[in-house]
């Protein structure tokens, strides 16, 4: 539930995070005011420090670190007026805000690190497309959004045709490099909000988001056409999609990626070179080439 709730504030915009974390700093310093000098609460300060570093950034964290060491000085000033405390109040403070930069730092690389140890860990090593597991992941959370507001997606499976022979003739090395261009020259045909994935092999899965079957038609008829590039490095080569488009969600990612996959099968099966699709509740459709 926790997690949950956490990432569920991280996709918040930003200037709202900022302006909450600022107001949560005024926040604490009325009730350093009212608990007074007996008690610090400098671990309370630490709050909007550290979910600043990790949410927002590192230089919006030192913002929050000045304001806190601020709105400390300031109630220790007027508590200075109503106590015999001594100038030493300034020191104190700026070794809190000194406090507070080293934990802005240390959790700034911390985030820095996750994120980047995140990203790893969802892409493909050759292709640098996401690979399966990450490509599931985007994939249930579309599912999930189609049950909860209705909104369609389209998922196609895209095999390269004869790909063994490619390998068998140029090498592997070759056919590595083929691998990498054709995947990102589909991430640069299709939309920014358009995920590639690598499910194996020579074998692509495509996920579009909001797109019935006039624009998942458009983008894959590009992608369908991009062994034009393959050409233009002395290797020929055809790609086999099968493409569903989704106006119900299916059960679960696996029903969801065999039935693309089946479709994909039945392109192979008639010849290759060509798209098949199918709107989920109509009946099947052909691309030609």
């Amino acid at each position: 539930m926790l997690t949950a709730e956490l990432e569920s504030l991280g996709k918040q915009p930003k200037s709202f995070l900022l302006a909450l974390e600022c107001i949560l700093v005024i926040g604490m310093g009325w009730v350093d005011y009212i608990v007074g000098t007996e008690y610090s609460l400098l671990l309370l300060y630490l709050i909007p420090v550290l979910t600043t570093a990790w949410f927002i950034g590192k230089w919006a964290s030192v913002a929050i670190s000045v304001e806190s060491a601020l709105v400390m000085l300031v109630v220790d000033l007027v508590w200075q007026r109503q106590s015999s405390e001594s100038a030493a109040l300034y020191w104190n403070d700026l070794s809190n805000f000194v406090f507070f930069l080293l934990v802005t730092y240390i959790i700034a690389s911390l985030k820095s690190a996750f994120d980047r140890e995140k990203l790893v860990a969802g892409t493909d090593a050759l292709t640098g497309v996401a690979n399966r597991r990450h490509f599931y992941e985007l994939a249930d959370a579309e599912i999930n959004r189609l049950r909860r507001y209705g909104h369609p997606f389209t998922v196609c499976y895209i095999d390269i045709d004869n790909f063994k022979q490619i390998n068998d003739t140029f090498g592997h090395a070759e056919g590595d490099n083929l691998l990498s261009l054709i995947a990102q020259s589909i991430r640069t045909t299709m939309r920014i909000t358009d995920v590639v994935g690598r499910l194996g092999g020579d074998e692509f899965a495509l996920l579009m988001p909001e797109a019935g079957a006039d624009v998942a038609l458009n983008v894959v008829g590009k992608v369908h056409a991009l062994r034009d590039i393959a050409r233009k490095k002395g290797v020929t080569i055809t790609l086999s999609i099968g493409m569903v488009v989704y106006l119900s969600p299916p059960e679960n990612i696996e029903e969801m990626v065999k039935r693309a996959d089946a479709l994909m099968y039945s392109v192979k099966t008639d010849g290759k070179n060509n798209i098949k699709y199918e709107v989920v509740g109509q009946k099947c459709g052909t691309g030609g080439d």
